[in-house]
């Protein structure tokens, strides 16, 4: 057989599918795949995911209280990720000076949500004049994103404003996006799985005609309905290993399918919420839907980089499935107050099971190599601010899962030196994505120790000079 494009996609009724890399795919014989392994295929690409968290951490329970080796029995917070401890790292001590006051006064949300991608210190205003930094996913979409369908992908849980004040004379624009295009210009995030799965299995070429629109809306015919013949064609130039492939991939795909139509059923005000038609009332169903869909976009490589709101920038939604009533925000303004902070560590906790399902996810699904997804993806985790009462932009909570290609190790809690800029980890990911760049946001060098045992305190006090060049030199 002729040797398959790798940008094949099944095509149907106003629906396009991209499929995972075959064995058909990839140059040489089956004989010299299996002997050669993964060496006779590319080297599989780096995909990055950065997930933001709204109003900080509860740090007692999120820190190990040791460097090293992640202790046996893991903090409260982190106990729903016990299963892949060997996948992720905590990271102690980097800061976000960009989210600090520097003159402006309060607005800590907003600026959180502004420099928590970009490093940057957004403006105060309220008005169309907004400006913070490029964010490091841009950074990296035109190098991962050049041979993708969708350069990167920015997603959310809560509809956000462009526009207007939203905290303290910032504009909604900072509490409501992390990802930047231009510091003038955020990327609009999507909250609505629905409208998710038809952008990434929507046939942009497809010029259906009114009643055909009206045929597929009234019969809420699958999108893989109308690919049936040409999904039959092309597994019939296929092999064995092939066609199971693609029957498997299409399957996962159905499956997202059938879990959108059952949590479109119950779309009734959550909380008070503004929530747009198409999502569901669930919010664990409502990111679990938006993790299937980031598990298939890896999966089909229709995109490497995604940004992902598991809330906006102060956001004050209830989490009654875990028996708390009140406001996230509100909360997180605790005084102290042991009642106040046991709840804030209960919605820590939540959070991080969602992480630890998309994680798994991830783990589960192969990649072009017969690894995991996992294994070739970069995973941060966390908030722009460390303490919620305080509203700290210092010590930040943040997690480094998966295996990067080979480029991070994990299973480890590592604390740098105070006040290490985040952007250092940002513009170690960065390099290890192949953007070419000295510097991003208030970055001083990459992030040392990331995949060295020795303790970051060690580091700090070695001599200045020749060994603080080579430090900086250090990458993933």
């Amino acid at each position: 057989m002729k040797q398959l494009d790798r940008r094949t996609f099944l095509r149907g009724l106003g629906a396009v599918a991209g499929l995972p890399l075959l064995d058909a795919m990839i140059p040489g014989s089956s004989l010299v795949r299996a002997v050669a392994g993964a060496a006779a295929a590319d080297r599989p690409p780096l995909r990055l995911i950065f997930i933001f968290t709204p109003n900080g951490m509860h740090m007692p329970d999120w820190t190990p209280g040791k460097e090293g080796a992640l202790p046996r029995v893991l903090p409260s917070i982190l106990k729903p990720l016990a299963p892949l401890r060997d996948r992720f790292s905590i990271l102690s001590g980097l800061t976000l000076d960009g989210g600090r006051a520097h003159g402006d006064g309060p607005g800590d949300h907003a600026r959180a949500g502004g420099s928590f991608l970009t490093g940057a210190h957004p403006k105060k205003t309220g008005g169309a004049d907004i400006h913070a930094g490029i964010s490091v996913d841009q950074a990296a979409a035109p190098v991962l994103g050049r041979d993708t369908r969708f350069a990167s992908l920015e997603l959310g849980t809560e509809r956000g404003r462009q526009s207007g004040s939203c905290d303290s004379g910032y504009s909604c624009a900072y509490s409501s996006n992390i990802s930047w295009r231009s510091p003038s210009m955020p990327m609009a995030k999507e909250v609505r799985p629905r409208a998710l799965f038809e952008r990434l299995f929507g046939d942009p070429e497809a010029k259906l005609s009114p009643e055909e629109q009206a045929r597929r809306k009234l019969y809420r015919k699958s999108i893989l309905d109308g690919m049936g013949d040409d999904a039959r064609a092309l597994k019939g130039k296929l092999g064995p290993s092939d066609r199971s492939k693609v029957d498997e991939y299409l399957e996962g795909v159905r499956e997202v399918e059938k879990r959108l139509e059952h949590s479109e059923k119950d779309e009734s005000p959550a909380d008070g919420l503004e929530i747009p038609k198409g999502t569901p009332k669930d919010y664990a169903t409502h990111l679990g839907l938006l993790h299937d869909l980031i598990t298939v976009s890896f999966q089909a490589d229709l995109t490497r980089v995604v940004t992902l709101m598991a809330g906006n920038a102060g956001s004050n939604r209830p989490y009654r499935d875990v028996g708390v009533s009140e406001g996230h925000h509100n909360l997180s303004h605790h005084g102290k107050d042991p009642k106040k902070l046991a709840s804030i560590s209960t919605i820590n906790q939540w959070h991080a099971t969602r992480l630890a399902e998309l994680l798994g996810k991830l783990n589960n699904t192969p990649a072009e190599d017969g690894k995991s997804l996992l294994e070739h993806t970069i995973v941060v985790f966390g908030s722009a601010i460390g303490d919620g009462n305080r509203h700290n932009h210092d010590d930040l909570p943040v997690l480094v899962a998966g295996g990067g290609a080979g480029l991070i190790e994990g299973g480890r809690h590592v604390r740098f030196p105070r006040e290490t800029p985040m952007c250092n980890l940002y513009l170690s990911i960065l390099h290890a994505a192949g953007v070419r760049t000295r510097a991003f946001g208030d970055s001083t060098g990459p992030l040392p120790n990331l995949r060295s045992a020795k303790p970051a305190k060690a580091k700090a006090e070695e001599k200045k000079g020749d060994e603080g060049e080579k430090a900086k030199a250090k990458t993933f």
